[in-house]
This record gives C-alpha cells, structure tokens and sequence, in this order.
C-alpha cells in the first residue's frame, strides 16, 4: 500500500518539522516563550496531521466546503474497509465526473484518503476516523429541529462515551460547563423579560436540556469522584457540578414566572377568549394594518365646549389650586415657667424591709440563716409569688464592691454583714404560691460558711 501521487506531502513534512514546537505560529505572538507557555497551542502543534486535513477540508467558500464534507461524511458512512473506485463513483453517481475527481484529489493531499494501487481501492486511514468523529455533529438529523438541545446532547454523548472509556479530559469537561452556563443565562433572560410565549418556549428547551443531564446525572457523579488529584480536572469537574444544580434549581423559577403570567391573564367577558389567545391571534394573523381600515371614519369635534365655559373653568381652577399668601403671626407672650421637683423613682418597701430585717438579725447576733428566712419574711403565709422573685433577685448585691458605694437602699442592703451561698438543690415547701424553693446559708460576712449537706428529697418547711 502507497499513496498516491498526486498527494502533497510539501505541506504535510513543513508542518512536521514544527512538532515539539510551536514553529511558525510564534511569528503571531509578541513574544515567542509566550507561545511556548501554552499548553494547549503545544498540544496543536504535536498534531500536524489533524490541522492540515481540517484545512484542507474547509478551505474555500462555501459551496466547496459544503461538498467536500458531504462526500468525506459520506465516505466514512460506508463502513467498508476498501472503497473501490466503482463503488465510488455508484455512490456519487449524481456528482459530476470532473466535481467527484476534485474533491477526491483533496483527500489524497490532506491524508483523509489513502489509494492502493494494487487493489485499485481507497481506504480511510486513521486520521480521516478522527476527523470524521468531530464531524459526526454535522449529521445529527435533529439539529435543524433543536439545535440547543442537540449540541448538548452531543456534548454530554462526548463526555459520557469518554468517562467509560476511562479517557475523559478537562477540556471536554470545561466545553461541557460552557455550554450548560450559556442556557443558564438565556433561561435566566426569558424568566426575566416576562414575555408569555418566550417563557413558555424556553421552558420547552429547559424541559429537554433537563432530561439530558439528567440521564447523565450518574456519569456527571463519577466524573466529579475520580477527579482527585488531577487539579485542572478536578476544577473542571466542580464547575460542572455546579453548572448542573443551577441549571436544575431554575424549574422551581420557571414555574413561579408562569404562574405570574397566569395570573396576569384576563378572560374577555363570558366569551372564554383570553387575552393570551389575541396575542396568538395577532402574532399568527397577516397584515395587520388593514384592520384599522374604516375604524375611524370621522374625526371628533368638540362643538359642545364654548369659549366662556372654558374661561370660567380655568379660573376656578386657578384659585382652587393656587397657595394662600402667608399671613404675619405675632410671637406668643411670655409666660413663667410652672414650678417643679425633682423626685427619685421610689423603690418597692421589699427592699427597706429587707435592710430591717438583715439589720435586726446582726444585732440580734443570730450566726446563721436560710435563705429561705429571708425570701419569706417573718410571715410566709402572706408572701406573695411576686415578692418571692424580687428578694431573690437582690440577693447578689451582698457585698458587691460597685453597689456598696450606691446611695439609698440598694447601697444600704450592699452594705449589709451578711454574705449568702446558694446550694444546687431545692427544697419542697407548703405555700399558696411558692412549691419549691432552692436552698441556700447566710452567715455574717467575715465567717467561713458551714458545710452543706443533701438535703432530703420532698422535705417539708415551713420558712
């Protein structure tokens, strides 16, 4: 097997000559170790092959391109190994002869087609299956239905098919981010323009773009598991995980944005026509301006309005609105300040009964008390709830350095010999408002307190 004459291998060993390098594409930078830091420019220039048939393939207008990729996608739907001549030319039997030979003899300079002079058949080499896989987009039949909805599908075909194979890259997976970002941003734009029909249409394509990721929601999984260690990857694979949930939390927005329009809509009387069905109307009905013709067929005039009716009427409306002039105020008289007094906020007697009692108890020279001595007072029948709360609520300020220096009462009852420790546990007790109350010792300030012992559950006092 040799190829065929006619092929241009000119072309083909100047753009070897540059792999390893970035070779003639340095000319372009302003500086050439800037070409060299690229990655993927140094991935391009590893594969001559691949740049020369693409170019090959899609130099000239249109038309040509048009053909040439009719017939290579063609040729590798074959699925023959040989293509002998004959069988070629049955196939493109409606080309003209001298079309048919033209576009084979690009093939043979790019390396898509291979000629084998002792079987006197083409073959498809390597190269033209690579090729013919990035061009396998161009054949999908449902692109001119969706075009959206297709391009993902293949994206996530690419990215699926590679993640089985075990050969799945950052840059297949970053193509794939790109694309779910930009339906991102186009169905954010319909939910945001409030347009009934665009909403309803884009949630047709959010509905298909949603059952994609969805089939390739476990596939997506893996791939955002196996990217440890891999950084560019694993980046790559997080914003596609990303990308994925925001696309997939816009139902919830979708359906919000429609049920406002809903709800904006009006039903024309009993007739049952909405105003959604004479947008409809209006969109879909041809020429539009013939239906204003004969609907104003005379002009209005206003012979009823006289010239001083219309004065009188102003006038009025002149001195209705027009601001009154500001009138002079005299300044109030004088008059003397009411007398006053300055009067300290009184504190409930809890507090001067207090100070009484815990005074009488030193002189007294009593040692020790209970706590609950002094929360119930001298008659703890008659202790109210509300009494109760207060003197225990007081209880810290025994000799506490900041309130001892206070005026009045609450100074006084800082001041006072006794000091206080409270036990963490409580006491039953028998009275109207109170049933358990928590135990404690006051002992004149200076004196160790005693040691405390557990009291007996459900002990009954009286206070």
């Amino acid at each position: 097997m040799r190829m065929d004459p006619d092929l241009s291998s000119a072309a083909i060993a100047e753009d070897e000559a540059g792999v390893g390098s970035v070779g003639a594409i340095a000319e372009f930078f302003r500086d050439a170790d800037s070409a060299g830091d690229s990655p993927l420019l140094w991935s391009l220039t590893r594969q001559p092959q691949i740049t020369h048939a693409l170019s090959g393939l899609f130099h000239g207008n249109a038309a040509l391109v048009q053909l040439r990729v009719w017939v290579f996608l063609q040729l590798a739907a074959q699925g023959n190994a040989k293509l002998p001549r004959e069988h070629i030319d049955e196939v493109f039997h409606a080309l003209r002869p001298e079309a048919l030979e033209t576009v084979l003899k690009r093939f043979r300079e790019v390396g898509l087609l291979v000629w084998d002079e002792s079987l006197r058949s083409y073959s498809l080499p390597a190269l033209a299956q690579r090729v013919a896989s990035m061009l396998a987009p161009l054949a999908n039949e449902t692109v001119a239905e969706d075009d959206e909805g297709a391009e993902l599908a293949a994206l996530l075909g690419q990215v699926v098919g590679a993640n089985q194979l075990g050969a799945v890259d950052a840059g297949q997976v970053k193509l794939l981010n790109a694309q779910l970002a930009r339906l991102h941003d186009e169905f954010a734009d319909a939910i945001a323009s409030g347009s009934e029909f665009r909403l309803r249409e884009a949630r047709k394509r959010y509905d298909r773009a949603a059952t994609l990721i969805d089939r390739a929601s476990e596939t997506i999984t893996a791939i955002i598991s196996n990217s440890h260690g891999h950084i560019v990857m694993e980046r790559a694979a997080r914003g596609m995980g990303q990308a994925q949930s925001r696309l997939l939390a816009m139902a919830s927005q979708f359906n919000r944005a429609l049920q406002q329009v809903d709800r904006q809509r009006v039903t024309l009387g009993t007739t049952g026509i909405t105003s959604t069905d004479v947008k409809r109307w209006l969109q879909s009905a041809p020429k539009l301006h013939e239906l204003i013709d004969g609907a104003v067929a005379l002009s209005t005039s206003f012979a009823t309005l006289a010239p001083h009716e219309l004065l009188d009427v102003t006038e009025a409306e002149f001195e209705r609105d027009r601001p009154a002039p500001p009138q002079d105020e005299a300044l109030p008289e004088s008059q003397v300040a009411p007398e006053g007094s300055l009067k300290a906020v009184a504190l409930p007697w809890e507090l001067q009964d207090l100070n009484t009692m815990l005074a009488a108890w030193a002189a007294a020279g009593d040692t020790t008390h209970t706590v609950a001595d002094m929360l119930l007072g001298s008659n703890p029948a008659e202790t109210r709830y509300a009494q109760v709360a207060y003197r225990a609520q007081l209880m810290p300020l025994l000799g506490d350095p900041q309130a001892e220096v206070l005026p009045g009462a609450t100074g006084e009852f800082a001041r006072q010999a006794w000091r206080v420790q409270w036990l963490a546990t409580h006491k039953r007790i028998k009275h109207p408002q109170v049933e358990l109350l928590s135990q404690g010792t006051l002992v004149p300030a200076g004196t160790e307190f005693p040691p405390s012992a557990e009291p007996t559950k459900d002990t009954n006092a009286n206070g």
